[in-house]
């Protein structure tokens, strides 16, 4: 058995290749390079440059490689530029895994688990948001990845795929050890960028909005070390292959923090200012967002243990230390 790891060489892929592996699992990756990084992947993983919508090539090495299980990590992710320019969006993250499934389908692989989204939900009725919740997306990022998922569900009705779709909420943090940490280009996350801006690498953090219905005025989120995300994706696909995975589950902390508590932790652990500026709010943004994790805590036994803010902050403090992370 071989776990095709496409968008291995990002952010979140990269941590699940280790974990992969770590667990003797053999690996092939699949990336463009489009914005991952080579040097994310360890010598034990084959790696092929490719783009997930060459789906006659994605055939090609499933069937080399006797793959039997992939992982999806590629896509657009930013929010903001998924409401500014939507087509890129649909494009990648439909249109691109379209053509990804069309190779999986064709080389026989049973076995998907998908990188989704807490943007599935929009502004969400109950908080935390169980996994049951009504989807209803207020951007163009959030409406392709559930239109991702029921796609999966109409193919795995009608195929012989088994699929899980793993919705994420803030996945951050690093694995300093490893050197892997976050390395966007624009970077758009807060903790990198409170970070940066604490260090002198970048200007003013922006805070988009300081007015919304929470305690504080500034949005809150559910921050997840990237380490545990990378833990739930083995136990998913562990779970997919004994036929005994849901098809959505959450991967949140069930706890939240706004803006201004990440600001302060940055502030805290690293000693330094964190110059910042309030600009008026981003479209498409919910005010909170905060997960309940039951199905993958009770089908996976998943716990989020790295995921406390202190935790999450002083690991990404730690990796942006190292002067190849800047």
């Amino acid at each position: 058995m071989t776990a095709l790891v496409i968008g291995g060489a990002g952010y979140v892929g990269s941590h699940v290749v280790h974990a992969l592996l770590d667990r003797g699992e053999p690996v092939v990756v699949v990336d463009d390079l489009s914005s991952g990084h080579r040097e994310t992947v360890p010598a034990a993983a084959h790696f092929v440059q490719a783009d997930m919508a060459d789906s006659v090539r994605m055939a090609r090495v499933c069937a080399e490689h006797a793959v039997d299980a992939a992982l999806c990590f590629a896509g657009k992710i930013e929010v903001g530029e998924s409401v500014k320019d939507p087509r890129r969006h649909w494009r990648t993250n439909v249109g691109g895994t379209v053509a990804l499934l069309e190779g999986l389908l064709d080389a026989r692989v049973p076995h998907f688990v998908f990188s989704s989204t807490a943007a599935v939900y929009g502004t969400p009725e109950v908080v935390p948001i169980p996994d049951d919740a009504t989807e209803r997306p207020t951007n163009p990022y959030g409406a392709t990845k559930l239109a991702v998922e029921r796609m999966l569900g109409a193919y795995a009705d009608a195929y012989p795929l088994a699929y899980t779709a793993l919705r994420y909420f803030n996945a951050a943090g690093a694995d300093p050890a490893r050197g892997l940490g976050e390395r966007h280009d624009p970077e758009t996350h807060l903790i990198p960028n409170a970070i940066r801006a604490a260090l002198g690498l970048r200007g003013p953090l922006e805070v988009f909005g300081d007015d919304w219905p929470t305690p504080d005025g500034t949005c809150v989120r559910d921050y997840v070390h990237v380490s545990d995300l990378a833990d739930a994706h083995v136990l998913a696909l562990a779970a997919l292959r004994r036929g005994e995975c849901p098809r959505a589950m959450n991967l949140g902390s069930t706890a939240g923090s706004s803006v201004n508590e990440v600001i302060g932790t940055v502030e805290h652990l690293s000693g330094k200012v964190v110059p910042r500026r309030y600009v008026a709010r981003r479209p498409g943004d919910p005010a909170v967002l905060v997960a309940a994790s039951a199905r993958a805590t009770t089908a996976l036994g998943w716990q989020p243990s790295r995921s406390t803010l202190d935790r999450i902050v002083g690991d990404a403090l730690a990796w942006h230390a190292n002067p190849l992370a800047r």
